[in-house]
């Protein structure tokens, strides 16, 4: 049988890394989510134009 570690992921060490890590992810959600609004904005003004 396999053997499997007994390491875990015990998350950042400081809370300054903690931080950097959820500022990281909070940006990466924004950006996300803000392109998507661009892109649903540039498509709605494409179905007007193109099926009027």
């Amino acid at each position: 049988m396999a053997s499997h570690g007994t390491a875990r992921y015990t998350g950042p060490e400081t809370i300054e890394a903690l931080t950097a890590d959820r500022e990281k992810m909070w940006h990466g959600f924004t950006a996300a989510t803000t392109g998507g609004v661009i892109f649903m904005i540039v498509l709605l003004i494409a179905m007007a134009v193109f099926l009027l």
